[in-house]
């Protein structure tokens, strides 16, 4: 039985949220832009040399130093960002709250676990994204990375309420499984921690070249974004949990297949694209202990994962047939 009632509120909520994840987009972008015009942010010294190695990490990133005081006056550039910088978190935590709503009430209108098809894991894997960001917010205030991960939300979830939607209904059998709901669980969880982790490289790669041109450190408002080697530890760490992730949720796929189809591996291509992914994190972690392969040579092959991650996702579901065809698009 399906609930079309409810299948509809889960709709507009997930739309709902993605309205208001756009709406804090903007706000994030505009504490960006009042920032980079703030005087504080133009007068900046020179950034110091970073002594300490790549490999003698502390048990947790350090938070970004406070930058020099703000310039006087109470609708500065530098007070303007700080406030659409907490209308942005604000926002963020709303849409939060509708697009958990949403992804709960799709389960409930069809009585089982919201990631039977493309549309609905992505929902849960972009829901996954944002609570990963808001827990970092609340450990570390990484209020800069804001902009970068909800750009990314606001593109999946647009591109899930369009292109990737489907309406609610029962899955076919070889799908009806306990397996389901520890498989699927498992690859939503590792695919939003790779995510974060993808955006954080990919941030450690810029900051890291304005640092390599001699540039002084990056300002938004009065905040200075962490030193490179500290964004890089936060990616690393990203990816070193993910992985064990990834590999239980590979290892219970192929308990699955055999329950399913009487075999543990069949070189399907989500499978195949699934193992590809896996060894490329596993030589990026590799790469994190050998000397010579730290910081930017590591995080390229982080990036190519995220591909291969992308891809398995997107390429596999859609474009290639095989016993994962679930996309329903």
């Amino acid at each position: 039985m399906i609930n079309e009632t409810l299948a509809g509120i889960s709709y507009n909520l997930v739309v709902s949220a993605t309205a208001v994840y756009a709406l804090a987009l903007f706000a994030y972008v505009a504490e960006w832009a009042f920032g980079a015009r703030s005087r504080v942010g133009r007068t900046v010294p020179a950034l110091a040399t970073v002594g300490a190695a790549d490999d003698a990490e502390p048990s947790s990133p350090a938070p970004a130093a406070p930058a020099p005081p703000a310039e006087a006056g109470s609708d500065g550039p530098v007070d303007r960002a700080e406030r659409f910088g907490r209308i942005g978190v604000s926002l963020t935590v709303l849409a939060a709250g509708l697009h958990l709503a949403g992804v709960l009430s799709r389960g409930l209108s069809v009585g089982r676990v919201p990631w039977g098809n493309m549309y609905e894991f992505v929902t849960a894997g972009t829901l996954v994204v944002v609570l990963l960001y808001l827990g970092l917010l609340r450990r570390f205030d990484a209020r800069w990375l804001g902009l970068f991960v909800v750009m990314p939300v606001v593109l999946a979830l647009g591109a899930a309420v369009t292109v990737l939607y489907v309406e609610a209904g029962q899955l076919m059998p070889a799908l009806h499984s306990v397996w389901l709901v520890i498989h699927v669980a498992a690859a939503v969880t590792a695919s939003g921690c790779f995510t974060v982790g993808a955006v954080l490289t990919v941030l450690f790669l810029a900051l890291d070249a304005r640092a390599r041109r001699g540039l002084g450190p990056a300002y938004i408002g009065a905040r200075r974004l962490p030193a490179p080697e500290v964004v890089d530890r936060m990616a690393y760490r990203m990816f070193a949990f993910a992985f064990p992730v990834w590999t239980f949720a590979v290892i219970a796929g192929a308990i699955w297949a055999e329950n399913a189809w009487g075999r543990y591996w069949g070189w399907d291509p989500k499978e195949t694209w699934s193992f590809i992914t896996w060894v490329v994190f596993a030589g990026y972690l590799h790469a994190r202990v050998t000397a010579g392969w730290k910081g930017r040579a590591a995080a390229v092959i982080a990036l190519v994962g995220v591909a291969c991650l992308l891809f398995n996702l997107f390429g596999v579901n859609i474009w290639i047939i095989g016993k994962h065809s679930y996309a329903q698009v």
